[in-house]
């Protein structure tokens, strides 16, 4: 699943270990989000989104 969460942290000038912080996970979660390494829950992947102020459609490409 392709996502835009480097895309989107870059746009708010934040480090990964911000974005983390502010989310309650681990900067090495976002790093394996941003990689695809990991797929974030449906409860992270909505914290995200809203925190950005996205959708969630928008952050995380399923078909890709």
């Amino acid at each position: 699943m392709k996502n835009l969460v480097k895309v989107e942290r870059a746009r708010h000038d934040l480090t990964q270990a911000n974005l983390a912080e502010k989310l309650g996970v681990s900067r090495q979660t976002i790093h394996a989000i941003e990689k695809n390494k990991f797929n974030p829950s449906v409860t992270l992947a909505i914290k995200m989104a809203r925190y950005f102020k996205v959708t969630v459609e928008y952050l995380f490409d399923i078909d890709g």
